[in-house]
Protein backbone atom coordinates (compact mmCIF):
# COMPACT_ATOMS: atom_id res chain seq x y z
CA UNK A 1 0.00 0.00 0.00
CA UNK A 2 2.55 2.88 0.45
CA UNK A 3 4.78 1.75 -2.71
CA UNK A 4 2.78 4.14 -4.59
CA UNK A 5 3.24 7.74 -2.51
CA UNK A 6 7.21 6.15 -2.07
CA UNK A 7 7.80 6.04 -5.66
CA UNK A 8 5.66 9.42 -6.04
CA UNK A 9 8.28 10.95 -3.22
CA UNK A 10 11.28 9.67 -5.65
CA UNK A 11 9.47 11.04 -8.57
CA UNK A 12 9.12 14.44 -6.60
CA UNK A 13 12.58 14.60 -5.33
CA UNK A 14 14.21 13.36 -8.68
CA UNK A 15 12.37 16.61 -10.58
CA UNK A 16 13.58 18.59 -7.97
CA UNK A 17 17.03 17.75 -8.38
CA UNK A 18 16.67 18.17 -12.37
CA UNK A 19 14.77 21.28 -12.23
CA UNK A 20 17.99 22.69 -10.27
CA UNK A 21 20.30 21.94 -11.94
CA UNK A 22 18.44 23.22 -14.90
CA UNK A 23 17.69 26.26 -13.99
CA UNK A 24 21.27 26.74 -12.63
CA UNK A 25 22.30 26.29 -16.56
CA UNK A 26 19.88 28.63 -18.06
CA UNK A 27 20.68 31.30 -15.09
CA UNK A 28 24.10 30.75 -15.87
CA UNK A 29 24.08 31.34 -19.36
CA UNK A 30 21.47 34.11 -19.41
CA UNK A 31 23.90 35.93 -17.23
CA UNK A 32 26.73 35.62 -19.30
CA UNK A 33 24.03 37.24 -22.06
CA UNK A 34 23.48 39.87 -19.74
CA UNK A 35 27.12 41.02 -18.83
CA UNK A 36 28.41 40.65 -22.73
CA UNK A 37 29.23 44.06 -24.78
CA UNK A 38 25.57 44.94 -26.47
CA UNK A 39 24.90 47.05 -29.03
CA UNK A 40 22.45 50.14 -28.40
CA UNK A 41 20.21 50.03 -31.58
CA UNK A 42 18.18 47.55 -33.40
CA UNK A 43 18.25 46.36 -37.01
CA UNK A 44 17.29 49.24 -38.38
CA UNK A 45 19.89 51.24 -36.54
CA UNK A 46 22.82 48.88 -37.43
CA UNK A 47 21.92 48.54 -41.60
CA UNK A 48 23.21 52.10 -41.13
CA UNK A 49 26.60 51.33 -39.75
CA UNK A 50 29.66 51.20 -41.94
CA UNK A 51 30.52 47.38 -42.39
CA UNK A 52 34.22 46.15 -41.25
CA UNK A 53 35.85 43.35 -41.40
CA UNK A 54 37.27 41.98 -37.73
CA UNK A 55 40.56 39.79 -37.92
CA UNK A 56 39.77 36.87 -36.70
CA UNK A 57 42.43 34.90 -34.41
CA UNK A 58 42.54 31.67 -32.84
CA UNK A 59 41.34 33.12 -29.23
CA UNK A 60 38.69 35.26 -31.09
CA UNK A 61 37.28 32.06 -32.93
CA UNK A 62 37.16 30.18 -29.57
CA UNK A 63 35.02 33.21 -27.96
CA UNK A 64 32.62 33.41 -31.04
CA UNK A 65 32.21 29.47 -31.30
CA UNK A 66 31.79 30.06 -27.10
CA UNK A 67 29.27 32.90 -26.92
CA UNK A 68 27.27 31.33 -29.78
CA UNK A 69 26.87 28.11 -27.77
CA UNK A 70 25.80 29.71 -24.45
CA UNK A 71 23.34 31.96 -26.40
CA UNK A 72 21.85 28.57 -28.13
CA UNK A 73 21.52 27.21 -24.56
CA UNK A 74 20.05 29.97 -23.13
CA UNK A 75 17.22 30.56 -25.29
CA UNK A 76 16.66 26.47 -26.12
CA UNK A 77 16.71 25.26 -22.79
CA UNK A 78 13.43 26.63 -21.19
CA UNK A 79 11.54 25.48 -24.04
CA UNK A 80 13.58 21.72 -23.66
CA UNK A 81 12.87 22.13 -19.93
CA UNK A 82 9.30 20.26 -19.97
CA UNK A 83 10.77 17.73 -22.24
CA UNK A 84 13.48 16.98 -19.97
CA UNK A 85 11.22 16.66 -16.59
CA UNK A 86 9.50 14.30 -18.74
CA UNK A 87 13.22 12.01 -19.42
CA UNK A 88 14.02 12.04 -15.58
CA UNK A 89 10.46 10.94 -14.88
CA UNK A 90 10.67 7.75 -17.91
CA UNK A 91 14.00 6.87 -16.24
CA UNK A 92 13.16 6.34 -12.89
CA UNK A 93 9.94 4.65 -14.00
CA UNK A 94 12.16 2.38 -16.64
CA UNK A 95 16.15 1.97 -14.86
CA UNK A 96 16.84 -0.10 -11.55
CA UNK A 97 19.43 2.08 -10.42
CA UNK A 98 17.85 5.16 -9.53
CA UNK A 99 19.55 7.61 -11.56
CA UNK A 100 16.93 9.66 -13.07
CA UNK A 101 18.78 13.34 -12.59
CA UNK A 102 21.78 12.04 -13.93
CA UNK A 103 20.01 10.33 -17.55
CA UNK A 104 17.86 13.42 -17.55
CA UNK A 105 21.15 15.33 -17.38
CA UNK A 106 22.92 13.12 -20.15
CA UNK A 107 20.07 13.98 -22.18
CA UNK A 108 20.45 17.32 -22.03
CA UNK A 109 23.72 17.31 -23.01
CA UNK A 110 22.89 15.25 -25.84
CA UNK A 111 19.91 18.16 -27.23
CA UNK A 112 23.20 20.69 -26.37
CA UNK A 113 25.60 18.65 -28.24
CA UNK A 114 23.40 19.19 -31.66
CA UNK A 115 23.01 23.05 -30.74
CA UNK A 116 26.87 22.94 -30.09
CA UNK A 117 27.37 22.09 -33.70
CA UNK A 118 25.02 24.59 -34.83
CA UNK A 119 26.49 26.76 -33.47
CA UNK A 120 29.82 25.55 -34.78
CA UNK A 121 28.19 26.29 -38.32
CA UNK A 122 26.88 29.23 -37.22
CA UNK A 123 30.05 30.68 -36.03
CA UNK A 124 32.01 29.75 -39.55
CA UNK A 125 28.82 31.62 -41.69
CA UNK A 126 29.51 34.62 -39.49
CA UNK A 127 33.84 33.96 -40.06
CA UNK A 128 32.40 33.97 -44.18
CA UNK A 129 30.33 37.04 -43.79
CA UNK A 130 32.93 39.03 -41.63
CA UNK A 131 35.49 38.31 -43.93
CA UNK A 132 33.45 39.65 -46.85
CA UNK A 133 33.35 42.78 -44.94
CA UNK A 134 29.39 42.31 -44.59
CA UNK A 135 28.71 43.00 -40.71
CA UNK A 136 28.60 45.51 -39.04
CA UNK A 137 30.08 46.27 -35.47
CA UNK A 138 26.64 44.84 -33.64
CA UNK A 139 27.44 41.72 -35.92
CA UNK A 140 24.49 42.13 -38.13
CA UNK A 141 24.27 42.15 -41.88
CA UNK A 142 25.50 45.58 -43.62
CA UNK A 143 22.54 45.22 -46.25
CA UNK A 144 18.89 46.17 -45.45
CA UNK A 145 17.38 43.89 -48.35
CA UNK A 146 19.40 41.06 -47.07
CA UNK A 147 18.24 41.77 -43.71
CA UNK A 148 14.59 41.62 -44.58
CA UNK A 149 14.84 38.55 -46.82
CA UNK A 150 16.29 36.86 -43.97
CA UNK A 151 13.22 37.89 -41.73
CA UNK A 152 10.88 37.18 -44.71
CA UNK A 153 12.41 33.59 -45.00
CA UNK A 154 11.96 32.80 -41.45
CA UNK A 155 8.46 33.43 -41.70
CA UNK A 156 7.69 31.72 -44.71
CA UNK A 157 9.63 28.62 -42.90
CA UNK A 158 6.95 29.17 -40.53
CA UNK A 159 4.67 27.65 -42.99
CA UNK A 160 6.67 24.67 -44.26
CA UNK A 161 5.35 21.02 -43.52
CA UNK A 162 8.97 20.14 -41.93
CA UNK A 163 8.26 23.18 -39.83
CA UNK A 164 4.92 21.93 -38.78
CA UNK A 165 6.72 18.16 -38.42
CA UNK A 166 9.30 19.44 -36.23
CA UNK A 167 7.30 21.70 -34.04
CA UNK A 168 4.98 18.80 -33.44
CA UNK A 169 7.16 16.29 -32.13
CA UNK A 170 8.69 19.63 -29.42
CA UNK A 171 5.11 19.93 -28.41
CA UNK A 172 4.63 16.46 -27.65
CA UNK A 173 7.64 14.28 -27.86
CA UNK A 174 6.94 11.67 -25.49
CA UNK A 175 5.84 9.01 -27.69
CA UNK A 176 8.90 9.46 -29.71
CA UNK A 177 11.20 9.36 -26.80
CA UNK A 178 9.59 6.41 -25.18
CA UNK A 179 9.83 4.18 -28.58
CA UNK A 180 13.39 4.92 -29.16
CA UNK A 181 14.47 4.95 -25.28
CA UNK A 182 17.46 2.75 -24.38
CA UNK A 183 19.17 2.18 -20.83
CA UNK A 184 22.16 3.45 -19.89
CA UNK A 185 23.88 6.72 -20.45
CA UNK A 186 24.41 6.04 -24.05
CA UNK A 187 20.66 5.73 -24.97
CA UNK A 188 19.82 9.11 -22.54
CA UNK A 189 22.58 11.31 -24.50
CA UNK A 190 21.16 9.33 -28.52
CA UNK A 191 17.92 10.13 -26.86
CA UNK A 192 18.51 14.03 -26.40
CA UNK A 193 20.35 14.06 -30.14
CA UNK A 194 17.33 12.71 -31.40
CA UNK A 195 15.50 15.40 -29.65
CA UNK A 196 17.63 18.07 -30.47
CA UNK A 197 17.67 17.26 -34.03
CA UNK A 198 13.55 17.78 -34.21
CA UNK A 199 13.97 21.11 -32.28
CA UNK A 200 16.91 22.08 -35.08
CA UNK A 201 14.19 21.48 -37.55
CA UNK A 202 11.71 23.59 -35.73
CA UNK A 203 14.26 26.50 -34.74
CA UNK A 204 17.41 26.77 -36.88
CA UNK A 205 15.69 29.44 -39.12
CA UNK A 206 14.12 31.85 -36.55
CA UNK A 207 18.24 31.85 -34.98
CA UNK A 208 19.04 33.62 -38.51
CA UNK A 209 16.99 36.40 -37.20
CA UNK A 210 20.16 36.95 -35.09
CA UNK A 211 22.03 38.09 -38.71
CA UNK A 212 19.31 40.23 -39.41
CA UNK A 213 18.54 42.33 -35.79
CA UNK A 214 22.35 41.77 -34.84
CA UNK A 215 24.15 38.55 -33.35
CA UNK A 216 24.98 40.36 -29.90
CA UNK A 217 21.54 42.27 -29.76
CA UNK A 218 19.74 41.67 -26.10
CA UNK A 219 16.50 42.49 -27.20
CA UNK A 220 16.30 40.27 -30.56
CA UNK A 221 18.03 37.31 -28.45
CA UNK A 222 15.07 37.39 -25.71
CA UNK A 223 12.59 37.96 -28.08
CA UNK A 224 13.62 35.04 -30.05
CA UNK A 225 13.67 33.31 -27.03
CA UNK A 226 10.45 34.26 -26.41
CA UNK A 227 8.55 33.34 -29.62
CA UNK A 228 10.40 29.49 -29.55
CA UNK A 229 9.09 29.03 -25.97
CA UNK A 230 5.52 30.55 -26.75
CA UNK A 231 4.78 28.41 -29.92
CA UNK A 232 6.66 25.31 -28.14
CA UNK A 233 4.36 25.49 -24.86
CA UNK A 234 1.77 28.08 -25.40
CA UNK A 235 -2.09 26.20 -26.39
CA UNK A 236 -2.34 26.78 -30.15
CA UNK A 237 1.29 26.53 -30.58
CA UNK A 238 0.89 25.75 -34.42
CA UNK A 239 -1.60 28.84 -34.68
CA UNK A 240 0.67 30.94 -32.96
CA UNK A 241 3.52 29.74 -35.30
CA UNK A 242 1.84 30.40 -38.31
CA UNK A 243 0.88 33.88 -36.85
CA UNK A 244 4.29 34.61 -36.30
CA UNK A 245 5.55 33.41 -40.08
CA UNK A 246 2.88 35.34 -41.57
CA UNK A 247 4.19 38.80 -39.58
CA UNK A 248 7.92 38.11 -40.17
CA UNK A 249 6.63 37.50 -43.71
CA UNK A 250 5.17 40.97 -44.37
CA UNK A 251 7.87 42.63 -41.57
CA UNK A 252 10.63 41.35 -43.97
CA UNK A 253 9.08 42.23 -47.34
CA UNK A 254 8.01 45.59 -45.89
CA UNK A 255 11.83 46.25 -45.44
CA UNK A 256 12.99 44.76 -48.65
CA UNK A 257 10.90 47.61 -50.18
CA UNK A 258 11.79 50.20 -48.39
CA UNK A 259 15.29 49.48 -48.53
CA UNK A 260 14.54 49.12 -53.02
CA UNK A 261 13.11 52.45 -52.91
CA UNK A 262 15.85 54.27 -51.01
Amino acid sequence: MSTAPAFDAVLRHDRRITMGALGFAIVLAWSYLLVMPMPENGMAGMAMMEPMAMPWSWDYAVLIVAMWALMMAAMMLPGAAPTILLVATLARRQEAQGQAPMRAGVFALGYLAVWMCFSLAAAALQWVLDQMAMLTAGMAVASAVIAGFIVAAAGVYQWTPLKRACLTHCRSPIDAITHYWRPGAFGAFSAGARHGLYCLGCCAVLMALLFAGGIMNLAWIAGITVLVLAEKVAPGGQILSRVIGAALAVWGGVAIGVALSA
